[in-house]
């Protein structure tokens, strides 16, 4: 059984902040969390972040670059996003994208684990 569960998603004003936590999990063997992705009504599922199993390296959407904090905590198996000075724009379901190897793609089919997903709406 895998479990991948976002949370933290939310209604906030423009200029909020929110912080989205994934925790992923397995019964017999080991899943990472990798990377957030998002997915706004009419487009595709787009990349927001990923990082390395080292936390080295965090890589951001150039629409999100200073604003968005991509970290995780491997004793917890956990992956979080700290967004800040959020925008309308920002509003969509986000996702998180875990796999069984401990690397990072900015392509969502290379995922073989996905979480169901947390809201996040940004009022103007």
């Amino acid at each position: 059984q895998v479990q991948v569960v976002e949370s933290g998603g939310g209604l906030v004003q423009a200029g909020g902040s929110l912080r989205l936590s994934c925790a992923a999990s397995a019964r017999t063997f080991r899943i990472y969390p990798m990377a957030w992705f998002r997915q706004s009504p009419g487009k595709e599922r787009e990349l927001v972040a990923h990082i390395k199993w080292s936390g080295d390296s965090p890589s951001y959407a150039d629409s999100v670059k200073g604003r968005f904090i991509i970290s995780r905590d491997n004793a917890k198996n956990t992956m979080y996003l700290q967004m800040n000075s959020l925008k309308p724009e920002d509003t969509a379901v986000y996702y998180c994208a875990a796999d069984s190897y401990s690397r990072v793609s900015s392509v969502a089919a290379d995922y073989h684990y996905w979480g169901q997903g947390t809201q996040v709406t940004v009022s103007s």
